[in-house]
This record gives C-alpha cells, sequence and structure tokens, in this order.
C-alpha cells in the first residue's frame, strides 16, 4: 500500500491500518535480497570444502617412495631442492585454500608455518594429511591419504619446513 492506502500495482501486500505498519515495495526487495543471502551463507557453512577437486602432483623428478612414512625422507637428501619445488606447487594448489598462500594461514585453518620441524612435526603432519580431520561429524579437513602419493605428501612436508616460523 501506498502512504494514501492505494494499492501498488502488480504487488500483493498485507493490508493493515496505520501508517507504521505500510510495507513498501523497496522493503520487499531489501528482505529478498537478505533471505537469499543467508542461503548462499548457511550453504557454504554446510559445504566449507565445497566440490574440490584436488590438483595432480606432478612427482617425476623425486625419487619414488614405499610407504607409508612416518618421517620426510627429503629432508636432507640430495632431493631437497627438488621436493623444496614440488612442495611449493603442490602446497599453493591444494592446501592454500584453506591454509593460506605459502602457508600463511588467513584464520580458516592451522598456519602450518608453526608445525615443529623435524620428526617431531612429520608424526603429527604424516597423520593429518592422510586421514584428515572430522570432529563432530564435521570435516574440518578432508583426507588426503588415498589421493596424494607419497611422494607428494613429503614433498609438501618439505616444502612446509621451510616455511616454518617459531610462534
Amino acid at each position: 500500500m501506498l502512504r494514501d492506502n492505494r494499492p501498488l500495482s502488480g504487488v500483493a501486500t498485507p493490508q493493515r491500518r496505520g501508517a507504521a505498519s505500510t510495507v513498501h515495495a523497496g522493503s520487499w526487495a531489501v528482505l529478498a535480497a537478505a533471505a537469499v543471502s543467508a542461503v548462499f551463507l548457511l550453504r557454504a557453512a554446510a559445504f566449507g570444502h565445497g566440490n574440490v577437486t584436488p590438483q595432480p602432483v606432478d612427482v617425476k623428478d623425486l625419487p619414488k617412495l614405499q610407504g607409508p612414512l612416518t618421517a620426510n625422507p627429503y629432508r636432507g637428501s640430495p632431493a631437497q631442492a627438488t621436493a623444496l619445488q614440488v612442495g611449493a606447487s603442490a602446497f599453493n594448489q591444494n592446501c592454500a585454500r584453506c591454509h593460506g598462500l605459502e602457508a600463511v594461514s588467513g584464520g580458516i585453518a592451522p598456519d602450518l608455518r608453526h608445525l615443529p620441524k623435524g620428526t617431531d612435526g612429520d608424526e603429527y603432519f604424516q597423520m593429518r594429511i592422510r586421514n584428515g580431520s572430522i570432529r563432530n561429524g564435521v570435516t574440518y579437513m578432508p583426507a588426503f591419504g588415498e589421493i596424494f602419493s607419497e611422494e607428494a605428501i613429503w614433498a609438501i612436508r618439505t616444502y612446509l619446513d621451510s616455511r616454518y616460523e617459531d610462534q
């Protein structure tokens, strides 16, 4: 209804008394936009990782590994520099969506620059990347154990070692 109680052309509005309860066409548009936004936000929260396809990791220049391993075989080896390059690419294509470009987290997921260096961090890293993280039925990190090769897993760990920062 318009302020002078004439109906809006083509817009169904409830009949109400008093100027304070008059509904304007612009109010309906704002309410509709808010409802649509809420639906998209809820959908994003429900499907946090979305339908993301992991990107392949080119490990052809790395020595083949037999696994699963619990310590980084590339650390201190002649293949460390190659593993670092492969791991940087793999991380930024597959992990940065949640953990941040160059492992600088924006708060969505843990900042992996703070993983302990050396074998102390290797144990946690390999367990988490293989199995993911699920709490109360909610996936916080998908499992990559069946997706990434052993070489890719340890190349990513080599890259994270290079990004280490003390807390």
